[in-house]
């Protein structure tokens, strides 16, 4: 990756610069602290280019009023002859008004970055553990699990980009008793493949018509040997088999999303490993958990089978919890908790920080396990960041009517079924035009619509428009070219400041775990080049290419290969492929 620093890092170092010489003329007291100090866009672009609070920030070590330490701080900054103006507003904010030039070199800059830029060492190398979709393997992938697995896989992907280590794992709950109704209902197609006349599907059972080739498969594996077989002789090899050929199909319906984890973990492993016991073997040496009696259900009568036993109880209030929970079963079972519990530990073990992005409706047991991770922080004496992203799910419609189900699924619409239809990048994109916690709806004829109303197009759109220029313009004899950028005018200029703000845009997003902030820039950046483009449309000079001035033509053939680059990027981001042509 180049060295190039960008805009926003230049005059966030010189910022920096010119506080550090406030603290050497006395201005500001030795030892302070230029964490807080922010360096932005204004909210009114009337108002310039750049905008600080330092003098806002600051006031308090300096003992003066902010109006005086942002005079001390304008005083230096005018020294800067790509400092037009420096001017004090409201109570003390600093806005700044830079030379053209200082634009033009960051266009240059997005020419000489390429491909890195908007990359970003913030991260310092932290190793980030982001654990995605997780669905039970019981069936292929729905919009369930759209929505959570995009966000999961962008913010990867921007983490990545702001210069994190990232783990992306798939949690895989083959534990429970929804594996059993799994291996039950292969074991009714594998009798089904064999010739047997099933009947109705029982209730109870996955009906779905993707479990077929999963019996036909195990019938040529097996033949008959387990078609009159009592239960307890096919039960764990149907459990393994149907879970490994669910996970095949979970694989595929996830790579055609462009979507690959580096780990699959297993909860049947972990706990075949003890993982578990050896998690409560732990939290029992640092007073954690202790043996105790659940409280009767609160606010009603107990039912009438409900007796106090004591089990295993982890300390969750004492993290906030507003009940210590149990890690065991009466049974002996491990608890979801308890198994959960030790799962985030092994992630831990390998990890700085932790994010799991989970379907909305786990909301109740975000307080547990954050508990839990809480607990691992303490008993470590080191800090473990751990982040709960809840994702809402998304209603299906097409045309404003709700979107009829699945035949291969029995009851949803699949993910490989929205593929085939509208394309990864429309999905993907889609999925992330809304905070994650915000309700959506995917409309399959409104998301392929040719309008501004549709953001996946009129991205997409600006980036086509900007290449099919880019071949016209060779086919013609013209090139991009930086000799003549300083006939690039205030429009343009204006461009290069939307554009410029993409490197801040990815460590802002990244320090929020937001992806969807990079998709709602890029709309932003779209809406600006439609804009700039459609100047044109009136005024034959303010078009791309001005037959009759090559350099001018030069100039925003650079212009417009830049800003091409920056979406290229943003939506590299976003794991949306760049169209060349719509």
């Amino acid at each position: 990756m180049t060295e190039t620093k960008t805009l926003y890092a230049a005059y966030a170092a010189l910022i920096e610069t010119v506080l550090t010489d406030l603290v050497a003329d006395g201005v500001l007291p030795a030892g302070t602290s230029f964490a807080n100090v922010t360096l932005e866009p204004p909210r009114d672009a009337s108002h310039g280019d750049l905008s600080t609070n330092a003098a806002m920030v600051l006031v308090k070590g300096a003992g003066m009023n902010p109006r005086a330490l942002a005079e001390a701080v304008t005083a230096k900054l005018a020294a800067f002859p790509a400092i037009t103006s420096a001017d004090i507003a409201g109570p003390g904010f600093i806005n700044l008004r830079l030379a053209p030039d200082a634009w033009l070199t960051e266009l240059q800059a997005i020419a000489a970055m390429g491909a890195d830029y908007g990359r970003s060492q913030m991260g310092a190398g932290r190793r980030v553990n982001i654990e995605y979709v997780s669905a039970n393997p019981t069936g292929p992938m729905h919009m369930g699990h759209c929505r959570g697995a995009v966000v999961g896989d962008a913010l990867a992907s921007l983490l990545e980009w702001a210069g994190h280590r990232v783990t992306r794992e798939y949690y895989i709950n083959d534990a429970g008793g929804q594996v059993d109704t799994l291996a039950r209902s292969v074991h009714l197609r594998y009798r089904e493949a064999l010739g047997e006349d099933i009947g109705a599907i029982p209730e109870g059972l996955y009906p779905g018509d993707y479990l077929k080739p999963v019996g036909s498969a195990l019938a040529e594996t097996f033949g008959d040997k387990y078609q009159s077989a009592p239960e307890a002789e096919w039960l764990p090899t149907f459990r393994t088999e149907a879970v490994a050929r669910m996970m095949e199909l979970i694989k595929s319906d996830l790579a055609m999303l462009g979507i690959h984890h580096d780990v699959f973990a297993s909860e049947a492993e972990l706990q075949a490993a003890g993982k578990p016991e050896a998690a409560e073997a732990w939290l029992r040496a640092h007073d954690l958990v202790y043996d105790g009696v659940l409280e009767a259900p609160k606010g009603k009568a107990p039912p009438e089978d409900w007796e106090p036993i004591e089990l295993p109880l982890f300390r969750s209030t004492r993290f906030g919890d507003d009940q210590d929970r149990p890690i065991k079963k009466s049974s002996g079972a491990w608890t979801y908790f308890g198994a959960d519990l030790a799962y985030h530990m092994q992630k831990a073990e390998s990890s700085d920080e932790l994010i799991d992005i989970w379907g909305a409706d786990h909301a109740g047991t975000v307080k547990r396990i954050k508990a839990a991770v809480a607990a691992l922080s303490e008993g470590e004496g080191r800090p473990i960041p751990f982040d709960v992203k809840l994702v809402q799910m998304v209603q299906l419609m097409r045309g404003g009517e709700p979107a009829k189900m699945s035949k291969r699924s029995g009851n949803f619409i699949t993910i490989a079924d929205m593929i085939d239809e509208v394309g990864k990048n429309v999905v993907r994109f889609t999925m992330l035009t809304r905070k994650p916690e915000a309700q959506m709806e995917f409309d399959f004829v409104k998301v392929v619509e040719a309008s501004k109303d549709n953001p996946v197009f009129y991205v997409q759109y600006a980036h086509a428009r900007i290449r099919s220029t880019l071949r016209k313009a060779a086919e013609a004899g013209f090139a991009p070219d930086a000799a003549g950028l300083a006939q690039l005018g205030d429009e343009e200029i204006a461009l290069i400041r939307r554009a410029a703000q993409f490197p801040r845009e990815i460590e802002a997003a990244a320090r929020a775990r937001e992806p969807h902030r990079i998709a709602f820039f890029l709309y932003d950046l779209a809406s600006d080049l439609h804009s700039f483009w459609n100047l044109g449309n009136d005024r034959v000079e303010k078009r791309f290419i001005v037959e009759q001035d090559a350099s001018l033509t030069g100039a925003r053939l650079f212009l417009g290969q830049a800003i091409g680059q920056v979406i290229r990027n943003g939506l590299g981001v976003l794991g949306v492929e760049a169209v060349e042509s719509m």
